[in-house]
């Protein structure tokens, strides 16, 4: 009875998250507006908007028709008013139709993607009344927010796959709907598209779709830098996977499949953000003399985002390390903090999984693990040939790898074993979250610490 009407249970908790999500995000909108109509905003490059490098003319004149009276409306320049900081790059990008500057390839093209296409599209309509430069304004709002509500949604289910407690899960997401980011979230930034696609991409990784975990995780490198660090999800699949096949099942070629899958799915994520570097590659340093070139184009391997981050923002290794920078520290203390607690707490619970990467966690855990540690929808049925007392267990197996729409609900009432956020599924994560903190408290301004952690899954 209770089994037939958990599914009911989920789909209600759902709802309700999504209608949290969605106040959320009004409520945010609401109180910046309030902030602005009362406060001056401390950055004002809102005002700076000087024409693009390139084509202008052919752009005023196929995408921006003769706005109407209303395009000077208070409407127009409230939402064109509101863009600040990286929203500033991220727009122009939008605008421009492509990358003029070379800092600006400090930020990627997924979200200006979104934007033009909402903006000539789905708000095309709205042009003439406020003009372009507003619509695609408007479109980066919707976009953003609209990620945003389903980023909280991957998450509860995410949540429920892991820790096996759909209450737990549900207060994990609410809390992740009014995190200390929320801003960043319903700004014209690229948190929400990330965080939509890492955590979406993690759903589809433990419900056992890996190609579209791939895809997933591919798009969030298209979002943010660090979404490369989302491979690393297939990487300690892949290695747990390659194991028991060579070590357990005394299957090498299994095992090499294995490998050559996982490596080839780590490339497919990284792909895109590399594509984008030779991208820039080409635009800057391609056809100009030696003598001409940008110092970064004559280096071995030509990093562009690197040495972007490096010269323009000053980002490197303990290079944020300044007395000035004290309060900066300050900043970022609360979200390190917690970081650090979560990750310390992990590791004195369960420091076998810590030192052995997750090899030590019981056959019990591996066998009602989230597709991590097994190899549940690698092993095909007319390969699986085992001694008569592997037999039934084989059957299950096959069983289970028929079910193409694995639930959130199969998978939290798979297993007894242990559950929470001590669980061996957890592991993964926290070692995540570990390289990101570092990265943020030893290499980037510390003050994005905030929400550059704020789509880790472990801290809800």
């Amino acid at each position: 009875m209770s089994k037939a009407m958990e599914p009911n249970s989920k789909s209600r908790k759902e709802s309700i998250l999504i209608k949290y999500a969605t106040f959320s995000r009004l409520l945010v909108l609401f109180l910046t507006l309030m902030w602005r109509s009362f406060l001056q905003p401390y950055d004002t490059s809102a005002a700076l908007n000087p024409p693009c490098l390139h084509h202008r003319d052919e752009v005023v004149a196929e995408d921006s028709p003769p706005p109407l009276l209303l395009a000077n409306s208070s409407v127009s320049r409230t939402l064109e008013n509101s863009v600040v900081w990286d929203s500033v790059y991220f727009l122009r990008i939008t605008e421009c139709g492509g990358y003029e500057y070379e800092q600006t390839y400090a930020f990627l093209p997924l979200l200006p993607f979104f934007i033009s296409l909402l903006s000539r599209t789905v708000f095309a309509p709205l042009v003439p009344l406020i003009g372009l430069r507003a619509v695609m304004v408007l479109s980066g709002y919707v976009v953003t927010n609209v990620a945003f509500v389903f980023a909280a949604l991957y998450l509860f289910r995410v949540s429920v796959i892991i820790l096996k407690d759909t209450e737990a899960s549900f207060r994990a997401s609410l809390i992740f709907c009014f995190n200390p980011a929320s801003i960043f979230y319903s700004s014209i930034y690229s948190e929400s598209l990330y965080a939509l696609f890492s955590i979406g991409g993690v759903y589809h990784l433990l419900s056992g779709t890996s190609n579209v975990a791939v895809l997933w995780f591919a798009l969030s490198g298209c979002a943010r830098s660090n979404g490369i660090l989302n491979a690393g999800y297939i990487c300690f699949q892949t290695m747990h996977r390659a194991y028991e096949a060579f070590s357990l099942k005394r299957r090498l070629c299994l095992s090499v499949q294995v490998f050559v899958t996982g490596f080839i799915r780590c490339v497919c994520i990284c792909l895109p953000f590399v594509a984008f570097q030779a991208y820039g590659y080409y635009n800057i340093c391609h056809g100009h003399k030696l003598d001409e070139l940008r110092p970064w184009c004559k280096g071995k391997v030509p990093l562009l985002y690197n040495f972007i981050q490096s010269h323009y923002w000053g980002v490197g290794f303990l290079r944020y390390f300044q007395f000035k920078q004290l309060p900066n520290f300050l900043l970022a203390s609360p979200i390190l903090s917690l970081a650090l607690c979560s990750i310390v707490s992990y590791v004195k619970t369960r420091p076998e999984l810590f030192l052995s990467l997750g090899f030590q966690a019981t056959e019990k855990e591996k066998r009602s693990s989230a597709r991590l540690y097994s190899l549940k929808d690698v092993l095909e049925p007319d390969v699986i040939i085992t001694s008569s007392n592997e037999g039934n267990r084989d059957i299950r197996q096959r069983k289970l790898s028929r079910k193409k729409d694995v639930t959130v609900t199969d998978t939290a009432a798979e297993s007894n074993s242990s559950s929470g956020y001590f669980s061996a599924d957890v592991f993964p994560f926290v070692v995540h979250l570990g390289l990101m903190a570092a990265t943020a408290f030893f290499i980037m301004h510390v003050q994005v610490a905030t929400r550059f952690l704020s789509a880790s899954p472990p801290l809800y």
